[in-house]
């Protein structure tokens, strides 16, 4: 395995895509500077109040990006998967530790990090074992999703909807843990019970153990999750820990500004800010929004959040709704965070996730994948509720 802990993609197809979405990328950009632009322009104090709330999602999310490529150089991920490769005996065992795996990357350096550095270590764990690619796959998609409600930082929706509440890292972990947990243990089922025929493989011919340091990369890893657990507004800390870890990558030759480029995907980011500023501030000027979500009860919030995740993406669909203070925070939650395993236009998890694959070789299906999405996200929101529910929490 390479020396940065990703496998060859081996597939020109890969390359073929790269224009294409380099051109999407610059047009979601340059229509998330439009209307920025235009909520500044029509509505200066409700702009700069949705932009006030918005902001510290994606300096969080570019913190812990770049902490993931640090970790990722050090093959932090790789050695994880090749290690649950050789401990896992049977395909169901390796799709059990990978629930695991995705589950704590996604907790403690969000899920865009976990898609964009996970999918292919798992594209390549599965490949070492002779096939079994299917359930890692998707569910490496599917079970981030899910777990991205476990921290605040797990999700840039939760820092959105959270932002006006002021909620701690450990607060929020010790009323979310449960319905994460249910979330992802019933995403789990759907992914294995979907791609049953994957799982009936065993354990393989040995393969050489990737190259690894572990160093920096975990020292970044442990920081960001103290930051995170600790304080309310971990932002900024976090996001100093990952420029300081990336800058001396680039100072030692370990690291090029070029990946650090594809990691962040800067034209993708500022787009989804610009989006969600701008609906940000509709939903300050409108009260719609709020008034139809402050109207439902549990269920009935998480369903209106699910489709808006759909229909908007889940983070500007975020800013939307929560533009002011949400009646039930928590249900609105999981209606956006669960959601977007509907469809790809649910979350920017499922582009990371869409590259990733076909860098490293994957042939992914968007049908496929919105096709055990369909069956998981009722499920896993009824668990999550109900769990949600007996907690005594909203």
């Amino acid at each position: 395995m390479p020396a940065r802990g990703r496998p060859p993609s081996g597939d020109p197809a890969a390359d073929r895509h790269q224009p294409r979405r380099r051109r999407s990328d610059l047009l979601l950009g340059g229509l998330g500077v439009a209307g920025l632009v235009a909520a500044a322009a029509a509505r200066p104090a409700e702009a700069r109040a949705a932009a006030s709330q918005d902001w510290p999602p994606f300096v969080l999310v570019t913190g812990l990006l770049l902490i993931g490529l640090v970790a990722n150089s050090d093959g932090l991920f790789a050695a994880a998967g090749y290690r649950l490769s050789r401990l896992a005996n049977s395909g169901v065992a390796l799709f059990a530790g990978s629930v695991v795996m995705v589950g704590v990357v996604t907790a403690v350096l969000n899920l865009d990090t976990s898609v964009a550095f996970l999918t292919p270590v798992l594209v390549y764990t599965a490949r070492s074992r002779g096939g079994g690619e299917a359930p890692l796959l998707y569910g490496c998609l599917l079970l981030s999703n899910a777990g991205s409600l476990f921290l605040p930082g797990s999700n840039l929706t939760n820092l959105i909807v959270l932002g006006q509440m002021h909620l701690s890292g450990a607060r929020f972990f010790s009323r979310m843990w449960a319905p994460a947990l249910a979330a992802m243990l019933v995403t789990a089922l759907a992914v294995a019970l979907l791609e049953r025929r994957g799982l009936r493989v065993g354990r393989g011919d040995a393969v050489e153990p990737p190259r690894r340091s572990f160093g920096l990369g975990l020292v970044a890893m442990a920081a960001a999750t103290a930051l995170i657990v600790l304080l309310a507004a971990p932002a900024l800390p976090v996001a100093a820990v990952g420029l300081a870890a990336v800058g001396i990558r680039l100072a030692g030759g370990k690291s090029t500004r070029r990946e650090v480029s594809e990691v962040l995907g800067m034209p993708v980011l500022v787009g989804l800010f610009g989006v969600a500023v701008a609906l940000g501030t509709l939903g300050r000027v409108w009260s719609g929004p709020s008034e139809l979500v402050g109207n439902l009860d549990t269920w009935g919030t998480a369903l209106v959040a699910a489709l808006g995740a759909v229909l908007f993406n889940n983070l500007p669909a975020a800013s939307l709704l929560a533009a002011r203070v949400p009646e039930r925070p928590l249900s609105l939650l999981i209606g956006l965070d669960l959601g977007p395993n509907l469809c790809v236009t649910g979350s920017l998890a499922w582009l990371l996730w869409l590259r990733s694959a076909r860098s490293a070789g994957a042939r992914p299906s968007l049908g496929r994948a919105s096709r055990i999405g369909v069956v998981a996200v009722p499920l896993s929101m009824a668990a999550a509720l109900g769990v949600l529910a007996l907690g005594s929490f909203r």
